[in-house]
């Protein structure tokens, strides 16, 4: 909770927005979770969504950007999946990777941001276990070529 810090959330919303945008959302709708549970109550659960997350979002806000939250963990996804958001920002690993895994273990992509080139992997991971096998589903990979190549600047043309 140390690290859920003014600099260190805005470094990632704005990293997040460049990444869309270099995916070729234009105006991405970024939702941040809320660390607490029920997005801490008012502070009767933590006070990091009160202090920090809130007064963040309504800063960007203010500045244009499309990012709403704090959101409760607990139901951010679910409107995420229903196509409410482009992105979710999580505030540690497993709250984002649970429910995306949960979602889309076979189908799935994580992207990473920030780097001078897309980089991009199945949600499934390498899945050495099953290597050579000839049962791994493919659709996470092929998803994964396509959104590096969108990222890259490939727009779908053949």
């Amino acid at each position: 909770a140390e690290h859920i810090t003014h600099d260190n959330v805005l470094r990632t919303i704005e990293l997040t927005a460049l990444t869309m945008k270099t995916a070729g959302y234009d105006n991405p709708k970024i939702a941040v979770a809320a660390l607490n549970p029920h997005a801490g109550e008012g502070g009767l659960c933590g006070t990091e969504e009160v202090e920090v997350l809130a007064p963040l979002v309504k800063e960007l806000q203010d500045k244009g950007m499309n990012v709403v939250g704090p959101i409760s963990a607990d139901t951010i996804f679910m409107h995420a999946f229903a196509g409410e958001y482009d992105a979710v920002i999580t505030l540690y690993h497993d709250q984002g990777q649970i429910a995306t895994k949960l979602k889309a273990f076979d189908t799935g992509v994580t992207v990473a941001g920030g780097l001078p080139y897309p980089v991009t992997t199945p949600e499934h991971g390498s899945a050495y276990d099953i290597a050579g096998k000839g049962i791994a589903k493919t659709k996470a990979t092929e998803e994964a070529v396509r959104i590096a190549a969108q990222m890259a600047g490939w727009r779908g043309e053949e």
